[in-house]
């Protein structure tokens, strides 16, 4: 019997990762929600493989085609997993247990182990790393912009075990999506009213590297902790660096139409 719960996955051009995530689910959950943004290079045919529920939905704001894809989903429960991570047997056994005891929580918190360059991170920022990704459908949305989240009414509680996650194929693939992220992080500040000030930009990363590599022992995470700590502080200086950057070129902007 596959349990009644409804997974959802967003993809676009996930071709190298998404099959382990849809493995991870397939004949395990009864429902598999996929929406692509018309992937390139053959997510949506692998996708075809595991689930007959595969739409298409084209938009530039995550949040928006999150909900689109827990709208789709039929049942009391939904999870939603990223097409670079995966369910371990552990967790499933564990969520199983939950949905058959007729649980008071309308959602859960759930942990998130990243695998790095060839190595599972255990300390630093990317440790604990946690979200609600499990909860009943009608008690849950979602809310924000580029780093929008699940929010739930009602109780939460905490599953024990994690699930699996590979963030990046390799530094390069990092680099291009820090500098993706910032950008519109960037855009989300500046939207927002939050404006540039220097002391964000010049100590800010100098928080997160005592935060992160001194006092969580991510120098313990070897050389890709390192390399963690090296991208952090730079994602922090340039989204803070492009938001001085989107201030000068409005100053410009009105200069010119006054």
């Amino acid at each position: 019997m596959r349990l009644p719960i409804s997974i959802y996955i967003i993809t676009f051009n996930n071709g190298a990762t998404i099959e382990r995530a849809l493995k991870s689910v397939a004949g395990w959950a009864d429902e598999i929600i996929v929406v692509d943004s018309h992937s390139t290079d053959g997510t949506a045919e692998i996708a075809a493989r595991y689930t007959d529920k595969l739409y298409q939905y084209d938009t530039t704001n995550l949040r928006d085609k999150y909900q689109f894809a827990h709208d789709r989903c039929s049942n009391t429960w939904v999870m939603f997993i990223d097409a670079d991570e995966w369910l371990t047997d552990k967790i499933k056994d564990e969520i199983v247990g939950i949905l058959k005891s007729n649980t008071v929580n309308d959602g859960f918190m759930v942990k998130r182990r990243n695998i790095y360059l060839g190595r599972e991170i255990r300390f630093g920022g990317w440790y604990p790393d946690h979200e609600i990704r499990l909860y009943r459908k009608d008690r849950g949305g979602w809310q924000g912009g580029i780093h929008a989240k699940v929010h739930v009414k009602g109780r939460i509680g905490r599953l024990k075990n994690h699930y699996m996650h590979t963030p990046y194929v390799d530094t390069s693939h990092q680099i291009k999506t820090i500098d993706r992220y910032s950008g519109a992080y960037a855009e989300d500040l500046f939207q927002s009213g939050r404006r540039f000030h220097l002391f964000n930009m010049l100590l800010r990363p100098v928080y997160r590297f005592f935060r992160d590599y001194m006092f969580k022992l991510g120098f313990l995470d070897g050389i890709p902790g390192l390399i963690i700590m090296a991208s952090t502080m730079y994602y922090v200086f340039m989204k803070h660096a492009k938001l001085w950057e989107l201030e000068k070129k409005n100053e410009k902007k009105g200069d010119f139409q006054g």
